[in-house]
């Protein structure tokens, strides 16, 4: 008897101890899922976005580079007067030296110029080839004359004696004349495995594919592959192949996709590159992480049947392990994903903190602890909290953008307009001295146990990567030859000083070097480019830092600053006429010739300015050379 009640007893219980597990597995299983899905989600983004800017970074150089060269007015001259000196080898030997120079610069694999005129295709050893029309290996240049952009990106292999036929990636960038007619193509060239290993290294690290692709899907570059091997279109034959229109319909944003198929599931991210025209495709493959999910469950489930069965000998302990086991495995599981987040992100960014918008609050020990560490009082709300953080820690020149990106309001507002990420780069400090650069990437979402709006705050380093495009800007913006400013950016800073000092007297000064091509047409270019230099390098020696000093054309300058009167303007171009005339250049007498024209920041504008002084130097060219003109207030509308 006592025996029947003990089995009815154990069975009843193992019957409990069954629902129990199945209830239990059950809401562990989908809560595990849900975590693994966030974490699926969070690193296919995460890595997206570092690949979306080390390529941008990659790309955005050479581009620019190579615009650099497309408007620079050497190549111009050099392919105006090419066909009377064929069979040049000085000619031929000033082009292999300029090329030469931007491969040294910037160490490309491959720097080149083609003409159209002659068919010559030129790099930085010489004369290569002529492109005939009609051989394969020259369609790209044909190809490329025939559309209507400034630049392209093509993948080849390198023809030119000792590249070794390597697969590379070109940059091709028109050269037009005044009236816009192409006289050329010139670029850069890098090899296409520095590209590979980069989408290669973050697959290895992440357990991704990463893709970039035409507008049409074919693969372009993947770790493995790139499109010089033939045409491969990722949507043929691929698990996502039904999220084709949708991923290549759309060039704004980030799309954020899942997929299943009978053999397979995956979450795909995919982002327009504007500068390449390309999309980067990230394919997160979940099929192997949902069968290892579905074979942990099941060996939780066959644990728990010998559980059972060891319950039928002993009921207490069999309950007390039974109880330990099941906390133990939830614990387990839990733990293992939030490692596998923990590490993916780590590798990218510095800290991770996450806040309780709705609530105004740090959401984590971590964040009030960081709070607490700057001096703030414990439960202090996170706009305050933004506060002392920009006091202590960021430079004053970022912390009213610092505070104003983040507030909760403006989360709030940007959460609401379907935006789910804001970012913001500035300047930290950790011992009050010294600064460096600081990527601030914020994931906003919706908090489902409570409702509220929370955001995770990835804290990045970007101190080296900051400092690299500061200096590339800068160069950009650098005539190639004299250092001084370009057209383009002697146009912007004087509009910018214009803007900033609307009340304020300015001096806008032309110079033009006299008797500047007979130096060219005597001694050749290489003098010319002599006098270039050494003229730049007294007349930015003549202004202070707060003035802008640059060139705009062959042997036009351009100085503009502010001034306290005309005298002031007027010694300004005394001096110059002095410290500018005494030096010759194999006979030649060196001397310059300044129009000058004075005007108050909110009367004027770059281009009034320019067409002023440039009058007042033509007159000073009439009147002799070798002198300065100020222009009259009648010469409004010369």
């Amino acid at each position: 008897m006592k025996k029947n009640v003990l089995l009815r007893t154990n069975f009843l219980v193992c019957i409990v101890i069954v629902i129990g597990f199945v209830v239990t597995s059950a809401i562990s299983y989908k809560s595990n899922q849900g975590i693994f899905r966030k974490d699926i989600e969070s690193v296919s983004r995460l890595t997206s976005e570092g690949i979306y800017h080390q390529i941008d970074t990659i790309f955005t150089k050479p581009i620019n580079i190579s615009l650099t060269m497309a408007n620079d007015s050497l190549l111009k001259d050099f392919l105006e007067g090419e066909e009377e000196h064929l069979g040049d080898r000085d000619f031929i030997d000033t082009m292999r030296d300029y090329l030469n120079t931007y491969r040294d610069k910037y160490g490309y694999d491959s720097v080149f110029l083609a003409s159209v005129k002659t068919k010559n295709y030129y790099y930085y050893n010489g004369l290569d080839r002529v492109l005939q029309e009609g051989d394969p290996e020259n369609v790209w240049f044909y190809s490329f004359l025939e559309q209507d952009t400034d630049y392209g990106i093509q993948i080849d292999n390198d023809q030119v004696e000792g590249a070794g036929n390597e697969v590379t990636i070109f940059i091709n960038c028109r050269i037009t004349d005044g009236d816009g007619d192409v006289m050329g193509v010139v670029g850069v060239g890098f090899r296409v495995d520095s590209l590979q290993a980069l989408l290669q290294g973050y697959e290895n690290d992440f357990g991704v594919n990463a893709y970039l692709v035409d507008e049409e899907g074919n693969v372009e570059i993947s770790g493995t592959y790139t499109r010089f091997q033939g045409d491969s279109n990722l949507f043929e034959g691929c698990a996502f192949a039904k999220l084709k229109d949708t991923i290549l319909g759309s060039r704004e944003g980030t799309q954020n996709l899942w997929y299943s198929s009978k053999k397979s599931s995956g979450y795909v991210v995919s982002r327009f590159i504007e500068n390449l025209g390309w999309y980067l495709i990230i394919d997160h493959d979940t099929t192997k992480l949902n069968e290892r999910l579905s074979l942990q469950l099941l060996r939780e489930m066959t644990i728990v049947v010998i559980t059972i069965l060891l319950v039928l000998i002993t009921i207490t302990s069999v309950i007390r392990r039974y109880n330990k086991k099941i906390i133990e495995l939830t614990v387990k599981a839990e733990k293992v994903h939030q490692a596998v987040f923990k590490e993916a992100t780590e590798q990218l960014y510095e800290n991770i903190y996450e806040f309780d918008i709705t609530h105004n609050q740090a959401a984590s020990e971590a964040t009030s602890a960081y709070f607490e560490s700057l001096g703030a009082p414990p439960d202090i709300p996170f706009d305050k909290a933004l506060g002392i953080i920009a006091q202590k820690q960021i430079k004053e020149e970022y912390r009213e953008g610092y505070i104003r990106t983040f507030h909760p309001d403006n989360v709030l507002e940007a959460f609401e307009n379907g935006r789910d990420n804001l970012q913001y780069d500035f300047m930290i400090t950790t011992d009050g001295e010294t600064y460096y650069w600081m990527r601030i990437t914020a994931h906003i979402f919706r908090w489902q146990e409570d409702n509220s709006v929370r955001m995770l705050v990835y804290r990045q380093n970007i101190d080296e990567q900051k400092r690299h495009e500061l200096y590339m800007m800068e160069q950009m913006q650098k005539d190639s030859l004299t250092g001084l400013y370009n057209k383009v950016a002697t146009q912007e800073h004087v509009r910018r000083m214009l803007e900033q000092g609307p009340d304020q007297l300015f001096a806008f000064f032309i110079l033009d070097i006299d008797y500047f091509k007979e130096v060219n047409d005597r001694l050749g270019h290489a003098a010319g480019d002599k006098v270039l230099v050494e003229f730049s390098g007294t007349l930015a020696g003549q202004f202070g830092k707060d003035a802008v000093v640059g060139r705009i054309g062959g042997d036009e300058f351009i100085a503009f600053l502010s001034v306290t009167g005309a005298e002031m303007a007027k010694e300004h171009a005394g001096e110059l006429i002095r410290a500018l005339r005494n030096r010759t250049e194999g006979g030649v007498s060196i001397t310059a010739s300044i129009g000058v024209v004075l005007a108050v920041g909110k009367e004027t504008d770059f281009e009034t300015l320019y067409k002023k002084a440039d009058f007042a130097l033509y007159k000073a060219k009439r009147q002799g050379r070798n002198r300065y003109v100020i222009a009259a207030a009648d010469d409004e509308n010369k």
